[in-house]
């Protein structure tokens, strides 16, 4: 030996100073893969802006994600017209990337689907119009469907989530309040929906959680809540009215996952009996039976009551009966709505459901009901009142719960 350093290897400082880069933004792959999936790192230049980090370090990290098969970085994007100088990466989501199993039971029927990172459903089931008594029997059937799906497909899967139109109890995950599905009050639904995702064969860890609160969660990351900070979201689906708060990108479920059942604020004290004991709740005034039912409609078995009610509004707003119907409930929502930003103070507020199409036949009355009601908005103006924007948002949704872990950390989730 002379001292000398032996020659290296042809490419083997440029494939070191990759791994050092790689080391040293390890810790933003979970960050940098949000970044992708939100829509908000649609470039690699944005990436290194938005994590803080050298172009180097950025790059070696796009290259991990695309090499674990979550994103595709193009090279060579081609330039826009006009602009200067040569354009940044494109960062997309591998649109033949891993998938979630996503599920959701409502009062008129369940789904399944497969669901993408940046919310893509890849593949939906057919869904079914009736709900089994029994949970078990359901969650079998649903995840015999996603399981159909995967093998359709050949896709790897990450995990599975469930929505449901119940209070989902932390961290047991049992379903307290079921009302419109005939299911025992404090279901385990987790419990059994891990199981039968496990005897499927499905790897992933397996969710469930309420289905407004998966629904204000898939707005925030990829809808009309992109960008609040303080995100409310008040739907009505099939039956009942419920309530979400995302704060600061995540959910706030409070101490033990019941946070904002505000289908049973008190919006009519002499309205009707609800299912909590109470009367006039949000939950049986402003949903859509309480829609037919103001309207003279006797509800048809043949289609769901969600569907009945918006095409009731759409097709026949001109009948005196219908409108005065349209307005009763837009003013119990508009009630509802004011209590909840005196409370809550949030900076949008987003409608899903029957909501949104009364929020679309009359916004002026919707939102001068509430600020009206509202105590800071005759100082602040109206906090900004604008409908959901997804399809199928609660499966979209039930899908972030189970992509969540690899969010958190991809490596550790897929190696």
């Amino acid at each position: 030996m002379d001292g000398k350093a032996a020659p290296k290897a042809a490419g083997e400082g440029t494939a070191t100073t990759t791994r050092t880069r790689l080391d040293r933004g390890r810790g933003a792959l979970g960050p940098a893969l949000e970044l992708v999936h939100t829509g908000r790192a649609p470039t690699r230049a944005v990436l290194t802006a938005e994590l803080g980090v050298t172009r180097a370090t950025a790059g070696a990290v796009a290259a991990e994600l695309e090499a674990l098969g979550l994103i595709r970085v193009d090279a060579h994007p081609g330039a826009a017209a006009g602009s200067q100088g040569r354009p940044s990466h494109r960062l997309e989501v591998a649109e033949e990337g891993p998938v979630a199993l996503a599920a959701q039971v409502h009062a008129d029927g369940w789904r399944a689907a497969l669901v993408g990172l940046g919310g893509r459903i890849v593949a939906t089931a057919p869904g079914c119009e009736t709900v089994d008594a029994d949970p078990a029997k359901v969650l079998g059937s649903v995840v015999e469907a996603g399981a159909d799906l995967l093998r359709e497909t050949g896709r790897r899967c990450v995990g599975a989530g469930l929505a449901v139109p119940s209070a989902v109890a932390e961290p047991a995950g049992l379903a307290l309040n079921p009302l419109h599905l005939a299911w025992p009050t404090g279901a385990p639904v987790r419990e059994i929906f891990s199981e039968r995702v496990r005897a499927a064969g499905i790897q992933g860890p397996a969710f469930a959680a309420n289905d407004v609160n998966l629904a204000a969660l898939a707005e925030h990351r990829h809808g009309a809540g992109r960008g609040a900070r303080h995100l409310l979201c008040v739907a009505t689906g099939h039956r009942g009215v419920g309530g979400a708060l995302v704060l600061d990108g995540r959910l706030h479920t409070g101490s033990s996952g019941l946070a904002l059942e505000v289908g049973h604020l008190t919006v009519n004290p002499e309205g009707r009996p609800c299912h909590c004991g109470s009367r006039g709740c949000l939950d049986v005034e402003a949903d859509p039976l309480a829609f037919l039912t103001a309207a003279g409609r006797d509800p048809g078995p043949v289609v769901s009551l969600l569907q009945q009610a918006n095409d009731l509004i759409r097709t026949e707003y001109a009948d005196p009966a219908v409108r005065t119907a349209t307005e009763s409930l837009i003013d119990r929502l508009g009630l509802g709505l004011a209590g909840l930003v005196n409370i809550l103070n949030p900076d949008r507020i987003i409608l899903g459901g029957l909501h949104r199409t009364l929020l679309d036949t009359d916004p002026d009355r919707l939102r001068s009901v509430v600020a009206d009601r509202s105590l800071w908005a005759r100082q602040s103006g109206v906090v900004p009142i604008l409908p959901c924007t997804l399809d199928h948002n609660s499966l979209v949704g039930a899908a972030e719960l189970a992509w969540q872990p690899v969010l958190d950390d991809p490596l550790a989730a897929l190696t």
